[in-house]
């Protein structure tokens, strides 16, 4: 049954419904700001789901993995210190980030997908390489966010805060896929 093309498009469509009532919720019920807005979120996810898509090398999909765990776990981290589970601490970040990437990656380990001796890139799993690549990338998108509202006090153009984490994804998965085959 799960082979069955019908399945996989009933899931497809559910996953799209569902996250579309998702976003919807959280951009129109929601007065708070986050950190890392669901908007970025959506598109990491969006672009994670394409590249698999299209049958992309690990590396790149996962260059998306480590984008989409990074911003979910800044997002976890604000939602649970905004309702006042936990305290807005280091360690409690740390934490959040930590549950996260245990959350995501653990049940590849065990489902056999990291850990293959052939499908590595200098020694390291593919999926674990780009998820390092991707989490760094996607934090120097949010750091240079930040120090760009903190020098000119505004932000240079609409949603930047979404077009610099997702542009820094992207040349991350280019560098890797065009340059990726040197490192094996």
């Amino acid at each position: 049954m799960i082979y069955d093309l019908g399945f996989k498009n009933k899931i497809v469509i559910f996953v799209l419904v569902l996250s579309l009532l998702l976003t919807t919720h959280y951009s129109l019920l929601t007065t708070t700001v986050y950190a890392v807005c669901p908007i970025c979120t959506v598109a990491v996810g969006a672009g994670l789901g394409l590249s698999r898509w299209l049958g992309i090398d690990d590396a790149v999909s996962s260059v998306w993995i480590g984008g989409l765990i990074l911003s979910s776990s800044f997002w976890l981290f604000d939602w649970t210190t905004k309702r006042k589970y936990l305290k807005p601490t280091t360690y409690n970040l740390l934490l959040a980030t930590f549950l996260m990437y245990a959350f995501v990656l653990i049940p590849l380990w065990y489902g056999k997908i990291i850990g293959h001796p052939l499908n590595t890139i200098l020694g390291l799993d593919k999926i674990l390489f780009g998820t390092l690549v991707g989490s760094l990338a996607f934090l120097f998108g949010v750091w240079a966010d930040k120090n760009i509202r903190k020098n000119n006090g505004k932000k240079l153009f609409q949603y930047q805060k979404v077009v610099l984490p997702f542009t820094f994804l992207v040349i991350a998965s280019l560098l890797i896929y065009y340059y990726g085959g040197y490192l094996y």
